[in-house]
């Protein structure tokens, strides 16, 4: 299969990679400036134009996310399935209209932290907990002020925000995937000492279920020089906590059972300091789901739950109430 990709940012040679393990051909390469470097390292050809895509099984689209909805548009009209990195657009609204912009075509987005070992275990293992009484997320992780000087970065008009939106983002969508839906939340954000951008560097809510569980969230890049992050469930019958991709259970009756091992995400100054394995799982995901005529396992509506939220936390910030995500 040749796959197209629009955009050369810092995440496309991470898809490279995994297109190259998968056996799958690089096609078209579309970029603002960086085309000829990126094929240059990792082949394919230049694109003079999107038009180039409409010879391609799919496209990776790899923009920032204030720049996604043209592009969209045009490959909807050209009946390209589109696999597009997170997030996919600044907010919820924007996201469920990029959505519903694709309609019946096939549409992926690269929340890839599903495809980790230990958190498909993991929503294995859920029924072993018991009922879900409280949850944890902690995203403790670092970026220094290199990485916000580049233009755009940490913008609302680009990026969407800070933290939440490009850091947390993977851990967020993780948690609702493994505890479901949240009705409420009540959250602070800020933008601390230790950077100089527009949008939040350190977010921190208190959010209440669908299931009537209870749970607290903190993101922030400001924890030097960058740790793990961890996802804690606590049941009724016991609790699981994933850190990195190292899962372990305790349970009540005494049982306790670990799962893989520690591994690098990406939460240091280093922000690509992870493996392309997942990224590569999605990808070939989503090109057997077009070879086989079904929907990939992660299709872009499921990143419009952590969007929600995303945009509850910041709204909840901002008028110090209590918002419900939107559904």
């Amino acid at each position: 299969m040749k796959v197209g990709l629009i955009g050369t940012g810092m995440v496309a040679g991470t898809h490279a990679a995994a297109l190259n393990a998968a056996g799958l051909e690089i096609g078209p390469v579309l970029a603002r400036t960086s085309a000829q470097a990126f094929v240059a390292e990792h082949g394919g050809e230049v694109a003079t134009g999107i038009a180039e895509m409409a010879a391609c099984d799919f496209v990776l689209l790899l923009t920032p996310p204030d720049a996604r909805a043209d592009y969209v548009d045009a490959l909807a009209a050209m009946g390209r399935p589109v696999l597009a990195e997170k997030p996919l657009e600044r907010d919820h609204a924007a996201a469920l209209a990029l959505v519903e912009r694709m309609g019946a075509l096939p549409f992926g987005v690269t929340l890839q932290q599903r495809m980790r070992p230990a958190a498909s275990r993991l929503r294995g293992w859920l029924s072993r907990i018991g009922t879900l009484a409280s949850v944890e997320l902690r995203v403790p992780w670092w970026r220094d002020q290199s990485y916000y000087d580049a233009p755009g970065r940490g913008t609302y008009a680009r990026d969407g925000g800070g933290v939440l939106i490009t850091q947390a983002i993977h851990a967020i969508d993780l948690m609702l995937w493994l505890a479901g839906p949240v009705a409420e939340v009540r959250a602070m954000t800020a933008t601390t000492a230790l950077h100089r951008m527009e949008a939040e560097d350190f977010a921190a809510a208190a959010l209440r279920f669908a299931s009537g569980a209870v749970g607290s969230l903190t993101a922030s890049v400001t924890h030097f020089p960058g740790g793990t992050e961890m996802l804690v469930l606590n049941g009724t019958a016991g609790s699981a906590v994933l850190e990195g991709d190292l899962l372990t259970l305790s349970l009540h009756d005494g049982t306790k059972e670990t799962f893989g091992e520690g591994g690098g995400t990406g939460g240091g100054a280093d922000p690509m300091a992870f493996s392309h394995a997942w990224h590569q799982a999605v990808i070939e995901d989503f090109a057997a789901a077009l070879r086989q005529g079904r929907a990939p396992a992660i299709p872009a509506s499921a990143a419009l739950p952590a969007h929600a939220l995303i945009d509850a936390i910041r709204i909840s910030a901002r008028d110090g109430a209590a918002v419900a995500p939107a559904r």
